[in-house]
């Protein structure tokens, strides 16, 4: 899979391409991640990539051309003539939609992605309307640019990708992960160490707790049921754990989870629960 990441500031990506995932990523070649200073495409001696906003108001707004001539540069049609099956260009914007995990898996697998990093008041919408066939913001508040949120793009779609990560269910029980009913016919299969998950796998719930040793830390304890060895109880508490704290912390993404009866008992047990802790 490949990545070109449009932006006036290519140095800030060194940090984050040589570290960690990524920099595994890209050193077994699972990604190809390719910086273009937009700047370069300028045809002015004081490289200028910015303009003053038609009908005025503060700020400065990045100019179409530049953008229009790397995209050009790098073998990127405009959005009319491209492949959407297999390439994406995609402008980060505090106006796009929210990135969510779902759309992270359907980034990984394309051959091609494209990130446009945005800057100063914004970008000349005629990149949004001829070029990108995605506006994406990273959350409800404005940031400085689009480099640190298409290095969240480029982080949660190559993690996905085949090999890239150690363990195979990796990417596939934790939080806003796809329904094991979406993965496979058995939806009470363990994983493929032989561990028991949940009841469905992350289903769009938030992931369950995590403890490891030593089981006492400073006065809190594991749970006793991860210890004991019982696996269908090990998963009725994984499961019951992750409608607990996505009730808790993200109550929206019920409405959209995947849950079957014994779900929804949980659900007015753990509800219950809340009421009387008040």
């Amino acid at each position: 899979m490949r990545f070109d990441i449009l932006t006036i500031f290519p140095g800030f990506f060194t940090g984050p391409l040589e570290h960690g995932i990524l920099s595994r990523a890209i050193a077994t070649e699972a990604v190809r991640v390719e910086t273009h200073d937009l700047r370069s495409f300028t045809q002015d001696r004081h490289r200028t990539v910015d303009d003053r906003p038609f009908g005025g108001g503060e700020g400065m707004v990045l100019k179409p051309g530049p953008i229009f001539d790397c995209a050009e540069r790098i073998g990127i049609s405009p959005k009319v003539q491209r492949d959407t099956s297999r390439e994406s260009v995609i402008l980060l914007s505090a106006q796009g939609r929210p990135f969510t995990q779902a759309i992270a898996h359907r980034l990984a697998l394309l051959e091609r992605v494209v990130l446009i990093c945005g800057r100063y008041e914004g970008i000349d919408e005629r990149v949004n309307e001829l070029l990108a066939d995605s506006e994406l913001s990273i959350g409800d508040y404005v940031l400085s640019g689009g480099e640190l949120a298409a290095a969240v793009v480029l982080d949660a779609t190559v993690r996905l990708l085949p090999g890239v990560l150690g363990h195979a269910d990796s990417a596939r029980y934790e939080s806003f992960g796809l329904s094991d009913r979406d993965l496979a016919p058995d939806p009470h299969a363990l994983s493929t160490d032989g561990v028991p998950r949940s009841t469905h796998g992350a289903g769009g719930l938030l992931d369950y707790p995590h403890y490891t040793r030593p089981a006492e830390f400073r006065g809190a304890t594991v749970p006793d049921v991860l210890l004991g060895g019982d696996h269908s109880a090990i998963r009725r508490w994984r499961r019951r754990e992750q409608l607990r704290k996505t009730l808790l912390n993200r109550p929206d993404l019920l409405e959209h989870a995947v849950l079957d009866e014994q779900d929804r008992k949980l659900l007015v047990e753990l509800r219950n629960e809340q009421l009387s802790a008040k």
